[in-house]
């Protein structure tokens, strides 16, 4: 199973002035199931080489036992500084496509052509594309047969109001882990389904509950 991990280049939090990039969590987690499971990784971003780490995702309080791995892993420290850059890939040698969240991604990466054909190809060969958190903003501009990937589908995202929310780890892990339980599930339907620890998988199944159209609120 070949598994290309697309990250961000990205790291400026638009005109604010603090930096971003991508969430290290969100890389390191998946990053250790799919090489446990035998995958054979490739790292990519729009630069290449070393993409920035958000600073607010290696705060203390948001450290995790996946984190503390990657800190004392060197093969996967190395692979995460030499990304290959997003122009050379080629989405036939490549099994599924893979995007950690952050906020880094919303910016190059939702504009990236590269990224957006890569998607494209992808999808229209059948393969899943699994994205986490902030990046299914990647979707903004990929097209299928003409209209946009995302049209007639059931997304999720974040209300202002639960963003502004979670600012203590125990709310962005939660949502963290709530994401990669959707992507879980969602991994299980295809042939990569089988990378999935048993535990990820009967997760996903206890706490995700099948989609029911709900009824319109009225003001």
């Amino acid at each position: 199973m070949k598994i290309l991990m697309v990250l961000t280049s990205h790291d400026q939090l638009g005109t604010t002035g603090r930096k971003t990039g991508f969430w290290l969590e969100e890389f390191a987690a998946p990053y250790f199931v799919f090489r446990d499971a035998g995958a054979e990784l490739t790292l990519a971003s729009p630069k290449g080489g070393q993409p920035p780490i958000d600073p607010k995702s290696d705060l203390p309080e948001n450290q995790t036992p996946a984190m503390a791995r990657f800190k004392k892993d060197t093969a996967a420290q190395k692979a995460l500084a030499n990304t290959v850059k997003l122009a050379d890939v080629k989405a036939e040698d490549y099994d599924t496509i893979f995007y950690p969240g952050g906020h880094g991604p919303m910016w190059d990466l939702a504009e990236s052509p590269e990224s957006i054909a890569l998607l494209e190809s992808f999808y229209y060969s059948g393969k899943p594309i699994a994205l986490v958190c902030h990046a299914p903003g990647v979707l903004h501009k990929v097209m299928y047969k003409g209209e946009p990937l995302v049209k007639g589908k059931h997304v999720t995202g974040f209300t202002t109001e639960r963003k502004n929310r979670c600012n203590s780890p125990k709310s962005c892990r939660s949502s963290w882990r709530m994401s990669f339980c959707v992507l879980a599930r969602s991994m299980r339907r295809s042939r990569i389904g089988s990378l999935l620890p048993s535990s990820m998988a009967a997760s996903s199944r206890a706490r995700i509950p099948p989609h029911r159209p709900r009824r319109p609120r009225h003001s």
